[in-house]
């Protein structure tokens, strides 16, 4: 596998777990009559583990099926009301256009030319006759019940399948529906590792391992990734005027899915095998042909669905957004991680929920990072016209008091509404007078939990540029429900104009990257977090990878995902490549811990940096990383620690590595400085970091005897590792790279570690490890920009006691 050629080719490898010897493939297991039930030898474990899992994340059976009911209902709900609105309703009577006399005896004069809801409806004979004399009334109807008659068999498929998945939680998986909501998916996937090797639900492998569950359940997810991360997909769009666009919607992803993996004409046979033709190159133009003519009718058959398709997305629009935006206007000015940005930034191998919780901690700083950007002129506008509009609905409001029947007046209460959506709109272009401007430290806190981006970020945060590109990944709401009613009219467009022309780039692509594994069936390659395979000479491995620069993964794919995977996981067992990685990091972070500072340093800077960055949670590892991340900025402004003594710059790099060797202390021989042994409380689980702690060094951080506790610290604890492993990772990439650029034609770049490569084998470490002593010089991770009125104020600090942040207000 170390030249090009090899990846012409399909391959089938063993799985690296070894649970199936050689011969033993096809080898039936006796299990005893006590343990045998339905759940013993199970066909489509991709679609069981996937019920499963989502079970676990929809809170159980009486959970799903009604919201599977008030799907129906709602459908039924936007299809019959609008039918009414349309047909129904005499909106010449509801305008008053029409004049209504309620002419009886006895009745006052005053209200008989008052309207009432019952005017404005037409009798049942009228409606019904009004439906029937028109057809395209009918056709849409008849359309939208064969719809839902389908929905409505799919719901009754859905309650006996997942009937069955209820019955495996209480029968063999032990979790009574009542502890659900209690229980991590952790334990769920424990358990049916534990199961396995009872039951057998997969012949083919004596043993589960956490990748294989993830690899079933994520497989066209992570196909999706890497060709995200490949840039094999035509998402990015150059358009007059607005430049490069991404367009990503619900409806695009929804086409690529059914013509590449589960359509007529897809690329798998099955839900675990490409199809073997697909695995030949000697036809790869033939098949190309072939797909191009099925993205070809799928493209056309979007575009005849397309008005219908159009106009049930303006109506659940409609119905979906309108009494929010009447209510909360400035929700439209809210962002969201968009659907390009969701697939850009996930890890190999990360399931929902992980991305999620993840892009849920990275939602604040990107926040403060997107509005950091202000437009004066803008700033200006929006105030005059705050002004203006506030002084005629204050004009407005001051008359309703005064008279209410100011209210009966015609329009008037659309002014009213519209001015306050005006005023509303325009505070959202005026930026908060005491903010601070510090794009490069937003910067960092965002990496820190959303762990990519590209490397012209680092040093052009504030260029809007990198604004824009950012804003591809975080897009307003208001954005993303544009899109999606464009949606219909773009798709068939991209389908037949751009996805055709990558038709032979895809063939390429499924041939050269999709591995069969043994008990698991093809899998995306890039889901093995192979370094060898995979790795990128500038992500820490440099000597340990033999992938070419098409074989590579974009922007630390790879290496990331790799520790991502084994944080959750700490009980998955690497591959020997993988392996050698993990301890190069280790040792490379133990090295660079040396000319750190200390943790207790750290600790005592939480505060501190936790005021600098405007963060409400000033404990627990959210103000550790704070202080991980400020702490450059501290040195580098020569304030003085708690000994009087100036503090010497240092990198993030460099905090974050004395942070991730404080929890693998106990191992080395000796401990420098004096730092404590660990990070994480060894009693919430003794093997939940990579790093193995054995020692508490937070006594601050109590956490009761529960599990529910205990498994919210140990995920936060997991979360906050990951977030010093990517702020690390990055600052290695720019300090390899940098050097790499210059020097890249004259020799050859230095690795880091010698590393013996064994003919046909994997690798081997030597027995010592040779490191540079020379720290990389501090960066400049934050540009300040504060108000004159304060510049006095730095004369407060005095002695040891810092009395006011720079940040605060």
């Amino acid at each position: 596998m170390a030249n090009f050629e090899v990846y012409q080719e399909y391959q089938r490898i063993e799985d690296f777990e070894e649970d199936s010897p050689p011969g033993e493939e096809d080898l039936l297991v006796h299990v005893p009559e006590g343990l045998r039930d339905s759940w013993h030898h199970i066909k489509n474990l991709d679609n069981f583990f996937t019920r499963i899992y989502h079970f676990h994340q929809k809170n159980g059976f009486a959970c799903m099926m009604l919201s599977e009911f008030f799907e129906l209902v709602q459908f039924l709900f936007v299809v019959t009301f609008t039918t009414f609105l349309v047909n129904c309703v005499e909106y010449d009577v509801l305008f008053a256009n029409r004049a209504v006399n309620h002419s009886t005896p006895g009745q006052n004069p005053f209200d008989r030319n008052k309207v009432t809801l019952p005017d404005a409806i037409l009798p049942t004979q009228q409606c019904t006759q009004s439906i029937q004399e028109n057809s395209w009334i009918i056709f849409l109807l008849i359309m939208a019940a064969i719809f839902w008659i389908y929905r409505l068999a799919k719901v009754f498929c859905n309650v006996l399948s997942y009937w069955e998945i209820r019955q495996f939680y209480v029968k063999a998986l032990k979790i009574r529906m009542d502890e659900l909501c209690n229980v991590t998916w952790q334990e769920v996937q424990d358990r049916l590792i534990s199961l396995q090797r009872e039951q057998q639900m997969c012949i083919h492998k004596k043993e589960l391992t956490e990748l294989d569950i993830y690899h079933r359940i994520l497989r066209f997810k992570n196909y999706m990734v890497a060709m995200i991360n490949k840039s094999l997909l035509p998402v990015q769009l150059q358009l007059p005027l607005l430049g490069n666009v991404v367009f990503l919607t619900q409806g695009l992803k929804y086409n690529f899915e059914l013509i590449l993996f589960w359509g007529p004409g897809s690329l798998f046979q099955n839900k675990w095998n490409l199809h073997p033709k697909y695995k030949r190159s000697g036809n790869r133009l033939e098949l190309a042909q072939k797909l191009s003519r099925v993205i070809l009718l799928m493209g056309l058959a979007n575009l005849l669905l397309c008005p219908f398709i159009l106009v049930w997305q303006v109506l659940y629009a409609f119905f979906s957004y309108t009494e929010v935006i009447r209510r909360e206007p400035g929700s439209l000015g809210a962002r969201r991680w968009s659907l390009y940005g969701r697939l850009y930034l996930r890890h190999f191998n990360e399931l929902n929920h992980e991305l999620h919780g993840r892009l849920g901690r990275g939602y604040k700083p990107t926040s403060k990072y997107m509005n950091s950007f202000t437009s004066p002129l803008m700033t200006v506008l929006a105030k005059n016209f705050a002004f203006f509009s506030g002084s005629v609905l204050a004009v407005l409001i001051a008359l309703t008091v005064y008279d209410e029947d100011v209210l009966t007046v015609q329009h008037i209460l659309t002014a009213i509404t519209v001015l306050g959506v005006v005023i509303t709109i325009t505070r959202s272009f005026i930026p908060d007078e005491h903010m601070v401007w510090c794009p490069e430290q937003l910067l960092q806190c965002m990496l820190a939990h959303i762990h990519y981006m590209p490397d012209h970020w680092r040093g052009n945060a504030n260029k809007s540029e990198t604004r824009d590109e950012v804003a591809q990944l975080f897009q307003y709401k208001a954005v993303f429900i544009l899109e999606e009613l464009l949606s219909p009219i773009v798709t068939p467009f991209i389908l037949i104009f751009l996805l055709r022309n990558k038709s032979l780039e895809i063939i390429d692509f499924f041939r050269n990257f999709t591995v069969e594994v043994v008990g698991v069936g093809d899998i995306c390659s890039f889901a093995q977090m192979d370094i060898r395979r995979h790795g990128n000479p500038t992500w820490m491995s440099e000597g340990q990878t033999e992938a070419s620069i098409y074989q590579q993964a974009e922007n630390g794919k790879t290496e990331l995902s790799l520790m991502h995977f084994t944080i959750k996981n700490p009980h998955w067992q690497p591959p020997q490549e993988s392996s050698v990685f993990i301890s190069h990091l280790k040792e490379k972070v133990q090295h660079d811990a040396l000319g750190g500072p200390s943790t207790q340093l750290l600790l005592s800077e939480v505060p501190l940096c936790t005021s600098l960055q405007s963060n409400e949670s000033a404990t627990g590892p959210d103000g550790l990383l704070a202080s991980v991340l400020a702490h450059p900025i501290l040195t580098a402004s020569g304030l003085q620690g708690r000994d009087h003594c100036f503090i010497p710059p240092s990198t993030a790099a460099s905090a974050a590595a004395s942070v991730l060797a404080s929890l693998s202390a106990s191992q080395l021989p000796h401990h420098s400085r004096g730092r404590p042994h660990g990070l994480l409380p060894s009693s919430i689980h003794p093997e939940s970091t990579m790093y193995r702690s054995d020692r508490t060094m937070i006594d601050s951080l109590t956490y009761s005897d529960s599990r529910m506790r205990s498994n919210t610290l140990q995920s936060e604890f997991a979360s906050a590792e990951m977030s010093l492993h990517a702020i690390y990772l990055h600052e290695l990439h720019q300090q390899s790279s940098q050097p790499q650029r210059t020097l890249q034609h004259r020799q050859n770049p230095v690795p880091m570690r010698d590393v013996h490569i064994a003919t046909g084998s994997g690798f081997q470490p030597r027995g010592r490890l040779g490191f540079s002593t020379s720290m990389p010089n501090p960066a400049l991770l934050a540009q300040w920009q504060v108000e004159e009125e304060y510049e006095d104020d730095q004369e407060i600090i005095s002695g040891s006691t810092l009395k006011q942040g720079p940040g605060s207000s």
